[in-house]
């Protein structure tokens, strides 16, 4: 959901991708995989063109890894963390989203001490761990090569840097810097494919002012 906000990864996307494709955000604050499973039909159907989608992404995990007895509600186990995963994955390509098309992303790393902070002012105990997270996002990367999908290890590749911190405005969500190296890495992930597009209509100053529509149509 934050993505769009203004530096956010999605937005920097679709910065990139002005004038040759759309960048769609079907991001919801706060769920997990047990609910997003439920309304992905409602979010890409049958009638989406699929011949038209370049590529959708999955980002779960920071929500299902909470810890069960802290945070329920969010909590999914891991075993159907990976299920559900699957399950998105298997709808996608029933609606005829080819399986080189999806990039799962796992959830980023959890900076422990940022994120107590955050769920003591609300009166909360620390409510994740990062240990935890990470068991969720191996799972990410093993549903990846089930599924045979491509796949973005946020969580692996933040912490090659000693001090991850930088990534993460309050432990657990992007900071802008965290912001913009997933949009980087996932670009990395999508150049390939998306590089080639044509731009959408003559850029202005070639367009006949005198007969416009032999230029635009």
């Amino acid at each position: 959901q934050f993505s769009f906000q203004e530096n956010g990864w999605g937005a920097s996307l679709a910065k990139r991708l002005v004038r040759k494709c759309d960048v769609v955000n079907r991001g919801f604050s706060g769920y997990n995989t047990r609910w997003a499973k439920v309304i992905l039909p409602r979010l890409i159907g049958r009638s989406t063109a699929a011949e038209s989608t370049v590529a959708v992404t999955i980002f779960f995990g920071a929500n299902d890894s909470a810890l069960p007895d802290l945070n329920p509600k969010q909590h999914v186990p891991l075993e159907e963390y990976a299920a559900n995963l699957k399950s998105m994955v298997q709808y996608l390509k029933s609606v005829d989203i080819t399986a080189d098309r999806i990039i799962l992303i796992t959830p980023p790393p959890l900076q422990e001490s940022a994120w107590e902070k955050e769920c003591l002012a609300k009166g909360d105990k620390l409510n994740r761990r990062n240990a935890t997270t990470g068991e969720y996002a191996q799972a990410c990367v093993q549903v990846a090569r089930d599924c045979e999908t491509d796949v973005l290890d946020l969580w692996t590749l933040m912490q090659k840097t000693q001090d991850f911190s930088s990534y993460l405005s309050d432990g657990l969500h992007l900071s802008t810097q965290g912001n913009d190296f997933l949009a980087a890495q996932l670009w990395s992930h999508l150049e390939k494919r998306l590089s080639a597009l044509p731009q959408l209509l003559p850029y202005w100053r070639d367009v006949d002012p005198l007969h416009p529509e032999a230029s635009l149509l």
